[in-house]
């Protein structure tokens, strides 16, 4: 299938001829941490610019990332999601460390202590941009690189005054502002949305502060972002096709629960240039604390967690010669995190969840976290058709973790549980290291002054997360844990041909040492997985009204490893809720300067719900209308109909053995307005 649907691909693209220009200046800094062109970034690097981020108004970040290729994000309640990135969508207490999620080049969390949902603490609404690399990152990047690394760029200091309102259902209401002098900047965004369910509303306020400095041959450039996020949390609805009941889906089984979230990061730029080299100095600290009620495990555990965390990135970038280019550096980072977790009611349900799942308090530790990582980045331009890279980085954790309650399996007054133990387990008081190489090779030709074609070769790896080591289960009380590794092969084109700009990349990565929880809930690295598939993105201009874009996805993701669950062998099996295709079409009309309408369909495939492939997921598609009127130089209008069609679906799907099929339903057809002025 994958070979057919790449063939149709590479037919479609070769037929048009068609006549604009590509954008080829276009300045990303995901792959160095310096301003680079697209075009000159070897690997598969998407853009969504500040004009695309305005026409969408992302009331979710999930809205504004299905544009790209390769990018599947499950949207969750509120603000929450479950992410995918040229992989499966990721659960459990390691599923985040797939990914590397930054703002302004600095990572939201340490790499030891991701979350799931980390994207709501960077201020996407309000971004410049938002950078995508799609498949394992490079030697700048480091742990969680694996799958991809999303950059979002606050907006650079700017003079211009700008005011904006958003009103929609479900008493949905958003405050914009921007603001900047010629030496500091602010943009903020405040939000808050009824909730289309039962008790789901959620408040949520967004400020970023950027501060400019030249002088001395120096030149700073800083940065702030403070979230705060508080939600009301609605859960899965139970039953085969429960999304397609009207009534069931408004419905909160869990009206008590919640997730209350704070996060700020700071952090200085600090550039000296001289003629032949560049040395970029960047501190920064961060802070973040999350409280929130685990609806989806039973008695409802309250989770607390947070951490604070300073380092520093050092780039040296230097000319040798008219054709090399190199990067020598050095990441550093301490990181001071701690979790509990406790119950303040007995536990519901049947006498064995009632025996092992005590009142009181099940976890309590904290961990003192050092990273320290040096790496090379080495790019040659041969003549002016070829180029080649190299890169190497070495990368060390050391997690000093201490238990502030009894270690084992017990109470936390000691007791134990009955019905054979507790289900939370507490290792004794350690300290675990893990070593790392991540390396990357690939080559760019020019094939004509309008097209490229690019290979690379990537190693990626991260460390295991702090709750995969420390949060253990049933019987186990150490674990022996490796850290995942992948290797990627991406080869790919792109260019344009007068009215059509494309980019088609095709993929194979395996993951060896992948981390889960065993079928005796142990959490162990011996899982095996394949993900391969072909990625096309392209814009055509048809005429002076019209243009037509596409982002679609043809992939497969496998189990390679032999485990036998519920009597079925899982090798060679898809993995659970990693759909074959997805795409995004959009068709633009702007029969003005002043006017323009987007039309842009959605389409999801089936995919499965559990390992054994014995329930599926049957796909949807979805139509969203967008609209804009530019009335004066001062004055924007603009409206957006989400779910034109009102479909009922699932933003996500899944099966439990406990609750069987089980659903967070999308929501019904919803209408946003706003209004924006500058001045």
């Amino acid at each position: 299938m994958i070979k057919q649907v790449s063939m149709s691909i590479a037919l479609s693209v070769a037929v048009v001829s068609t006549a604009a220009k590509a954008n080829l200046d276009e300045v990303v800094t995901i792959a160095t941490r310096s301003e680079a062109k697209v075009a000159d970034v070897i690997g598969s690097v998407a853009v969504i610019d500040e004009q695309t981020l305005a026409l969408v108004s992302h009331a979710h970040v999930q809205q504004a990332l299905s544009r790209v290729a390769g990018i599947n994000l499950h949207r969750g309640n509120g603000q929450e999601y479950l992410p995918a990135v040229r992989s499966p969508v990721l659960t459990g207490a390691g599923g985040c460390g797939g990914f590397l999620m930054q703002e302004d080049g600095i990572a939201l969390r340490a790499a030891g202590f991701c979350n799931i949902n980390e994207l709501f603490e960077a201020n996407t609404e309000m971004a410049q941009r938002i950078e995508v690399l799609r498949g394992t990152g490079t030697v700048l990047h480091g742990s969680n690189a694996m799958h991809g690394v999303v950059n979002v760029v606050t907006p650079e200091i700017s003079q211009a005054n700008i005011l904006g309102v958003e009103v929609g259902a479900n008493d949905y209401g958003r405050f914009k502002f921007q603001s900047g002098t010629q030496s500091l900047g602010m943009a903020a965004s405040f939000t808050r949305d009824g909730g289309y369910r039962d008790d789901s509303s959620f408040g949520q306020q967004k400020v970023s502060l950027r501060h400019a400095y030249q002088g001395n041959g120096l030149e700073i450039d800083s940065g702030l972002t403070i979230t705060n996020l508080n939600q009301e949390t609605a859960s899965f609805i139970e039953g085969l096709d429960a999304y397609k009941d009207d009534d069931l889906v408004k419905k909160n089984l869990n009206p008590e629960a919640y997730r209350d979230v704070r996060s700020a990061r700071v952090w200085s730029r600090i550039t000296k240039s001289e003629q032949n080299y560049e040395l970029i100095v960047t501190p920064y600290v961060r802070y973040s604390k999350m409280d929130f009620l685990q609806h989806f495990l039973p008695g409802d555990p309250l989770e607390e967690n947070g951490q604070r965390s300073l380092g520093v990135q050092v780039g040296y970038y230097r000319d040798i010669g008219e054709n090399i280019n190199v990067i020598a550096g050095f990441d550093a980072e301490m990181t001071d995190a701690y979790l509990k977790q406790s119950q303040d009611s007995p536990t519901q349900g049947s006498a064995f969840l009632q025996e092992t799942i005590p009142e009181g308090k099940h976890y309590d530790y904290q961990v003192d976290a050092t990273m320290a990582a040096p790496f090379i980045h080495l790019q040659w331009d041969i003549n002016e058709r070829l180029s080649l890279l190299g890169g190497l980085r070495f990368e060390s954790m050391r997690y000093d973790y201490s238990n502030n309650m009894l270690a084992g399996r017990t109470k936390a007054d000691g007791t134990a549980c009955g019905r054979g133990g507790c289900r939370y387990s507490r290792p004794a008081s350690g300290k675990d290291n893990f070593n790392n190489w991540s390396s990357n090779v690939g080559a760019q030709f020019k094939i004509s002054d309008r097209q490229n074609a690019f290979m690379r070769l990537a190693r990626g790896f991260r460390a295991p997360q702090a709750t995969e080591l420390y949060r253990l289960q049933r019987a186990q009380q150490i674990t022996d844990l490796d850290s995942e590794s992948v290797e990627s092969l991406e080869i790919g084109i792109s260019g344009s041909a007068q009215a059509l700009n494309y980019k088609v990349a095709f993929y194979h990565m395996e993951k060896d040492h992948v981390i889960y929880r065993d079928s005796g809930y142990f959490n162990v690295s011996d899982g095996n997985t394949e993900h391969q598939g072909v990625e096309l993105e392209l814009d055509y201009v048809l005429n002076e009204q019209w243009s037509f874009g596409l982002s679609a996805t043809e992939a497969r993701h496998t189990y390679l490893n032999s485990t036998v669950l519920s009597g079925v062998n899982i090798r060679g099996n898809d993995i659970d809720t990693a759909p074959r295709r997805f795409s995004s079409a959009r068709l633009t009309w702007a029969p003005t300067v002043q006017h323009n309408v987007e039309l842009e369909w959605q389409s999801m495939g089936s995919y499965q719900l559990n390992p054994e492939n014995l329930h599926q997921y049957e796909g949807h598609d979805l139509v969203h209308l967008r609209a804009g009127w530019i009335v004066s130089d001062t004055l924007r209008f603009y409206a957006n109909v989400s779910n034109l069609t009102d479909e009922n679906y699932a933003e996500r799907a899944d099966y439990t053995t406990f609750s069987q099929e089980r659903y967070f339903p999308g929501t019904p057809r919803s209408l946003q307005v706003g209004v924006q002025w500058a001045w």
